[in-house]
């Protein structure tokens, strides 16, 4: 229901791994209940048989994986495998932040797109050596992935102003996971993160639709598409940028970089 592309994507010439595996020769992890018929058993990835609930514990690891041909994605560009490459017009960097983080904002040039591609934090997930629900600096959203110097990974992105004369992409910062003092997400999520979509595809196109912050770019008031919305969403709370919040975050990624770039971090960053 979640996510149903996701789902025709992978009904044939896919590898999965640490995912239960069912009776009728099928895959199982959590969310998928209403899949499975009564008759069906469940193997856990542990190799337990006859699987439920009441075991106490899950059927699928928390990083359970697939790999399948991206061709086999119903919805992909029908230009993807294009030798002569597609424009790319906007990049989305996305982190998991429950606090202080607005829904989604536009870097105010490629420079500062690159710093908040660096100083990016989240909350970690099971993909990285962290356990519990930990803040952890998760540059361009792929710190478990980098494999070389940083400093230097930098000042490759850094780079691309000069090698083009095309316009670069335009650089967002979204966080579908910010939650009220309650503890409630404050932004459905899901199929409605679309109306985020729409709202950065408007600023490609250079529609007046943005204001500036302390941080970078934020929706003008109304400019976002909520019709339809199913529930109430506090909108002035969901974009609000706590002063406190933000001058703490700027020390905490300032000590970052002095700690894991050092000499290596490029003046541009710092400039910034």
């Amino acid at each position: 229901q979640t996510n149903p592309v996701a789902m025709k994507t992978v009904m044939s010439n896919t590898i999965f791994t640490n995912v239960a595996k069912t009776s009728d020769g099928g895959v199982f992890w959590e969310g998928m209940e209403k899949e499975i018929s009564n008759n069906v058993t469940i193997t856990s990835w542990l190799g337990d048989s006859n699987w439920s609930k009441e075991s106490g514990k899950p059927a699928a690891h928390p990083n359970s994986r697939f790999c399948t041909p991206a061709g086999q994605c119903p919805i992909i560009d029908p230009a993807w495998e294009d030798p002569k490459g597609v424009p790319i017009s906007a990049i989305l960097f996305g982190g998991r932040r429950p606090q202080g983080v607005p829904l989604v904002y536009e870097a105010y040039d490629w420079k500062h797109g690159v710093m908040v591609g660096a100083a990016m934090r989240s909350e970690a997930t099971a993909a990285a050596e962290f356990k519990g629900k930990v803040i952890m600096h998760d540059p361009f959203a792929m710190r478990p992935f980098f494999g070389y110097n940083f400093g230097h990974y930098l000042q490759h992105w850094l780079s691309m102003e000069t090698r083009t004369d095309k316009p670069l992409p335009k650089i967002f910062h979204v966080n579908w996971f910010r939650k009220s003092e309650k503890g409630r997400f404050l932004w459905p999520g899901f199929g409605d993160n679309v109306r985020v979509l729409d709202w950065i595809l408007r600023r490609v196109n250079c529609e007046e639709v943005a204001e500036e912050s302390a941080i970078g770019l934020l929706p003008k008031a109304s400019s976002m598409n909520l019709s339809g919305l199913e529930e109430e969403v506090d909108m002035e709370e969901l974009f609000s940028v706590p002063k406190e919040f933000w001058e703490q975050e700027v020390r905490e990624i300032s000590k970052y970089f002095g700690e894991q770039v050092g000499d290596d971090l490029p003046n541009e960053v710092r400039e910034q």
